[in-house]
């Protein structure tokens, strides 16, 4: 009774929720419910501090409980149950008071969206929490009480400021999430292995450069995310998890594939955006249920024919590599549903094929087992017939598929015998990929009635040449890892363009003239230096279904880009911008958009 007087005068005694009435987040009625209910929603009021009345609701008795009425059990709401769950989201709490200890009875708190740059000591004291969400908040360490938590079955502690993780995380044994991703943590401590019923960890978006061996004893883990870290090895601790499904190694250092052979039950394998240069039998003959492997922009050269082997495989990402041949035994594989192979110097495929869909592509893969063996006898008996001027080129390819093909010769000049091998053929397919040329070839114009796909990949280019906006039955072109920084007005005039790759070069701003070009339907050119884009623009693009933009310079996503709903495939990784977070871009496109067509002002 002594908390209520003041100066020797008794107050009301609902003086402790007084202030909850005057507190303009939290209303009165807000905290009459949840004494009934448990449960107490705080979120988006833009708190800057958790009132006490919030703190003490447990503890200060309304002005009702001291009333000459009788109540009964069902009306005595200030009696009926404890505080089980709080959600503090999304206000602007910079710290929690140490009366968060007088809710014990909490198994859910959510304080996620904040401005929070620590924690108070007595957050360990809450034992029977279960659940805790703090991410997006600005927290460099948690107190050593916060191990004491030991009934956590789900922490979320991505997108702060966390440098390091202590051994005491080992204390945790029961939790089945842990998500510490979007933090700038360096090593993670072996006494990890002790969460021996986790099933999901995300550690992407750090700087990890090893994994601790310890993880090896995680026995149920199924879902491991590195994306983005620091990675140029994976610990042969990994291929001893058994229980592994889905495993994400996006955007390290890799150069080598691990070898898996315990994870039988791996089902998803993401690699992409590493340097692997080599894939062979080894990192294959293990992976007996594997229904997804994303190898995407790695220096892959080629594909080894056990890929044959993985009879469950569904989707299989191999974009923008170094390859010029596929295994034609990719044909029979019985479930493969998506075959993604874009922005590679393939020899033997035309581009125009590789736009018509997964199916198509499979079916010529099948179709060409046998042709492959009639090239070879064919090719055996036309060597003997070849010109000298001729001996560099492919004489059956010109003829029968319609293709010049010298790339990887590391020549400053195509010279003219290379142009008079084609004679009077029809080419529909030019590659002059990986040669040291500084500028396109003027011949090149001899074709431009019948030339619809051309790479000029890896080479020295600084400039387009006018002769080559002349070619205007172009339906793919590829610019990857030259020295261009502009392309000129001139281009408009390929109004059949399907498909640019602008990769790997030197752009500082998108190429206007790219907005002129109605027929886009893939523009690439990541990798660039570009600043911004325009949505306007962009949006008169309607048949544009994939841009990717990744790893340039652009610190503003415009809200608009939403309104280009043609998009099917929009990748942003690798930019300064702060918004949209790494987690909504993490959703995919259609996610992607509708958030920023919500953040368009009205």
């Amino acid at each position: 009774m002594s908390r209520f007087k003041r100066g020797g005068a008794l107050q009301g005694s609902r003086a402790g929720f007084a202030s909850a009435k005057e507190e303009p987040g939290v209303p009165y009625g807000l905290i009459k419910t949840a004494r009934k209910s448990g449960q107490l929603n705080l979120s988006g009021r833009g708190l800057t501090e958790v009132p006490p009345t919030v703190w003490r609701m447990n503890i200060d008795t309304p002005e009702e409980s001291r009333s000459n009425a009788s109540f009964s059990s069902d009306d005595r709401w200030w009696d009926q149950t404890d505080l089980t769950k709080l959600i503090l989201a999304s206000n602007k709490l910079q710290s929690l008071s140490e009366d968060i200890q007088l809710h014990p009875a909490l198994t859910v708190l959510h304080v996620h969206d904040n401005e929070l740059v620590s924690l108070p000591q007595s957050i360990g004291l809450l034992e029977n929490l279960q659940k805790l969400n703090i991410s997006h908040n600005k927290l460099k360490e948690l107190p050593e009480q916060f191990w004491n938590l030991k009934n956590l079955r789900n922490l979320h502690l991505q997108q702060n400021e966390l440098k390091r993780i202590p051994e005491g995380i080992g204390q945790l044994t029961l939790l089945d999430e842990l998500d510490l991703s979007d933090n700038q943590i360096e090593d993670i401590p072996d006494t990890v292995g002790k969460l021996c019923n986790l099933v999901k960890l995300n550690l992407s978006n750090n700087k990890l450069k090893t994994l601790p061996s310890g993880i090896k004893t995680l026995k149920s883990l199924k879902i491991l995310d590195c994306t983005h870290n620091e990675l140029v090895s994976i610990p042969p601790e990994v291929a001893q998890m058994a229980s592994l499904e889905q495993l994400y190694l996006r955007h390290n250092k890799l150069r080598i594939l691990p070898e898996l052979p315990s994870c039988k039950l791996l089902k998803e394998l993401y690699v992409g955006n590493n340097q692997i240069e080599f894939l062979g039998e080894e990192h294959l003959k293990h992976l007996n249920v594997i229904s997804v492997l994303e190898l995407r922009d790695n220096k892959l050269k080629s594909i080894p024919d056990e890929i044959t082997l993985l009879q469950g495989l569904e989707r299989l990402d191999l974009t923008n590599n170094d390859i010029s041949n596929l295994p034609y035994g990719l044909g029979d594989l019985p479930k493969l549903k998506t075959l993604s192979l874009e922005g590679n110097p393939l020899r033997t495929i035309r581009r125009d094929l590789l736009t018509k869909g997964t199916q198509e592509l499979l079916k010529y893969l099948r179709s060409r087992v046998q042709v492959n063996n009639e090239d070879k006898e064919t090719n055996s008996s036309e060597s003997a017939m070849t010109l000298p001027s001729q001996g560099k080129i492919n004489i059956h390819a010109i003829k029968t598929l319609k293709t010049l093909e010298y790339s990887e010769k590391q020549e400053a000049v195509i010279s003219d015998d290379i142009f008079d091998a084609a004679g009077e053929n029809p080419i529909a397919t030019v590659n002059f990929s990986k040669n040291q040329l500084t500028q396109i070839p003027s011949r090149i114009v001899e074709f431009k009635a019948t030339l619809s796909d051309i790479s000029l990949a890896f080479n020295k280019l600084s400039c387009v040449s006018l002769e080559f906006c002349m070619l205007q039955q172009l339906l793919h072109v590829d610019f990857r890892n030259n020295f261009l920084s502009s392309l000129p007005d001139e281009l408009e005039a390929l109004m059949r363009l399907r498909s640019i790759i602008l990769s790997f070069n030197r752009f500082k701003h998108f190429p206007d003239v790219l907005y002129c070009i109605p027929s886009l339907e893939t523009i690439l050119i990541s990798n660039n230096q570009i600043g911004a884009i325009d949505p306007l623009k962009l949006k008169q693009l309607h048949k544009l279904s994939t841009l990717d933009l990744q790893n340039n310079d652009i610190m503003l996503v415009p809200p608009e880009l939403g309104n280009c709903t043609s998009l099917r495939a929009l990748s942003l990784d690798g930019n300064p911008f702060r918004n949209p977070r790494a987690a909504i871009l993490s959703k995919g496109t259609d996610a992607l958009l509708e958030y920023l067509r919500s953040r368009i002002p009205t």
